[in-house]
């Protein structure tokens, strides 16, 4: 396979793996990012955590669910993990305000 075709493939399973994460999140809600939090209280990259090892010892032991793609869950569980650490990250860091009068806005530094 070319280099040209490696990086088609390549841009193909992304764009599948973004597909299955937008359509989920629509069809869910942003439950992945910011869960009920009914019976756990854990943070969402906690919760991340355990859906990935979940995954994994389905991955370790051979037992996959029929009809589930366990490969594609597993990327899209660490996808959506380094988005919650990106957010959680760009929340922590400090308003501050610019500009004066109508112009004035707050930004994250």
């Amino acid at each position: 396979m070319s280099e040209s075709g490696v990086e088609t493939a390549i841009a193909a399973v992304c764009d599948e793996v973004k597909d299955l994460l937008v359509r989920k999140n629509r069809a869910y809600g942003n439950s992945a990012l910011a869960p009920l939090r009914i019976f756990s209280r854990a943070d969402p990259v906690e919760q991340l955590n355990v859906r990935i090892d979940d995954k994994l010892s389905r991955i370790a032991r051979g037992r996959e669910y029929a009809g589930d793609d366990t490969e594609l869950d597993l990327i899209g569980y660490l996808v959506l993990r380094r988005v919650a650490r990106a957010l959680a990250e760009e929340s922590s860091r400090p308003l501050v305000r610019i500009g004066q009068g109508d112009g004035q806005r707050d930004i994250r530094t």
